[in-house]
């Protein structure tokens, strides 16, 4: 069990996630480092006060359960290779494939382009 308090880890900065929804109805924010832990809005000026609720109840049950609480790491200490893998529809493959090639860029190329696109989407903060 830990010895360290709601409110100890409720001050931590975690970091936090904002998604439009696809369909323009609403928002859902997330706190990554607390897996699972998230809630929706249909209305953005909502969605942090019932983030801090989500958080404080996942860290409250965590806590009760004797489960650890994970602490945000600090930005310094994270490090990123730069690489990921990932697997994608044959179709999601083609379409990306035929897309880079008429611009006359890689596939890789293109799929940083559309991924560093779709991310100025949403908003991340802390």
């Amino acid at each position: 069990m830990t010895s360290k308090s709601l409110e100890y880890y409720m001050q931590l900065p975690y970091k936090i996630g904002i998604f439009p929804d696809e369909e323009g109805q609403g928002y859902t924010a997330v706190v990554p480092e607390l897996p699972g832990c998230m809630t929706a809005s249909d209305d953005f000026s909502g969605l942090e006060s019932l983030l801090e609720d989500a958080k404080r109840v996942w860290i409250q049950a965590a806590i009760e359960n004797g489960d650890p609480v994970p602490e945000p790491m600090p930005e310094e200490e994270k490090e990123y290779s730069g690489k990921f893998l990932v697997r994608v529809p044959k179709s999601l493959h083609r379409q990306l494939s035929v897309r880079a090639e008429m611009e006359g860029t890689s596939l890789n190329q293109m799929v940083v382009a559309v991924l560093a696109e779709s991310m100025g989407q949403w908003s991340v903060s802390r």
